[in-house]
């Protein structure tokens, strides 16, 4: 497998149409099929639905798009920024996060680090929280925001803070009725949605456990890839779904009850590499400190518990 071969299948899915592809790619049609050919070949899957008018992608052929699309725009990211640096033109910091922070502080970090730093090039690039422990050790990323906490002994790991868990409840239902933080127990005999279907572990596993640790067990487990996916189908009264306190403002259309117990928490979690000398680390330490000491409304202790992080090395 090439980038060519991707760019190739991306052309070919966009399009939906093998003779548009090859005019846009420059290309003749049939070595172009030969190529989606030889990929579909060594992946062992069918890719596409050739016998439909238009070309149908099959369902690992929306997987396959999907993670493509992501991989031809870091290449795209990489040549950028390497051409940057090469002529000195700037420094690039990329951060990688989980999609969840950006309904905590993530984005006002952002805007403060481009305030105080305008030399700098910031990428933020989202993965899931076992994806960034291996892209800071190979140098894809410099610093990731995730919820899981992991046993590298070349990677630092912070606490932010422990965000308090919600259950999202569709509206029409008997647990939607009251706004009482809501014991875990409630949860016995309940659908439930959790999400990200993979790569796990991850947050679904955090959530599980919790469960399991007060034996607690669901009728029925859907998992999705997406919070978004998720509420949406808690929207659809499809089940509940339990996620971080924060992202209650990600749809108006469902219920939220705060999950009781201490124990009801998601890490929030800073990672860097061991003995990274970069002044950019110390840097987003320096405005971390500065966000918590402005006690920002997602701070709240509504939705974290009273913790603080240290960045005693």
């Amino acid at each position: 497998m090439d980038l060519r071969q991707l760019r190739y299948f991306v052309g070919v899915a966009r399009e939906r149409n093998f003779t548009r592809a090859a005019q846009q790619l420059n290309i003749a049609q049939p070595p172009l099929s030969r190529q989606i050919q030889a990929l579909e070949d060594e992946l062992g899957v069918a890719l596409l639905i050739r016998n439909s008018r238009p070309v149908r992608l099959t369902e690992a052929g929306r997987l396959f798009y999907e993670q493509a699309l992501q991989v031809l725009g870091r290449v795209d990211q990489m040549r950028a920024a390497t051409r940057r640096v090469g002529l000195n033109q700037n420094s690039v910091l990329s951060i990688g996060f989980v999609a969840s922070t950006l309904y905590g502080g993530l984005p006002s970090l952002v805007r403060k680090l481009r305030h105080r730093a305008p030399d700098i090039e910031i990428q933020v690039l989202e993965m899931m929280s076992i994806q960034q422990i291996p892209a800071l050790k190979e140098g894809r990323i410099d610093i990731g925001f995730g919820r899981l906490h992991h046993s590298d002994s070349g990677v630092v790991e912070i606490v932010l803070r422990e965000e308090r868990l919600t259950v999202a409840i569709p509206r029409d239902t008997p647990l939607a009725q009251d706004s009482a933080p809501l014991p875990i127990g409630a949860l016995t005999g309940q659908k439930l949605i959790v999400y990200p279907k993979e790569p796990r572990p991850g947050y679904a596993d955090q959530v599980l456990n919790l469960l399991h640790g007060h034996d607690v067990r669901p009728a029925e487990v859907h998992e999705v890839r997406e919070i978004q996916t998720a509420l949406g189908l808690v929207a659809a009264e499809t089940g509940l779904c339990v996620i971080p306190s924060s992202a209650r403002q990600m749809r108006s259309d469902v219920n939220y009850r705060l999950l009781e117990g201490e124990r009801a928490t998601s890490p929030v979690i800073l990672y860097h590499r061991v003995g990274d000398t970069s002044p950019y680390i110390d840097l987003v330490k320096e405005v971390i400190k500065e966000m918590y000491a402005e006690n920002p409304s997602w701070l709240s202790a509504e939705h974290n518990l009273p913790t603080r992080p240290s960045f005693a090395e």
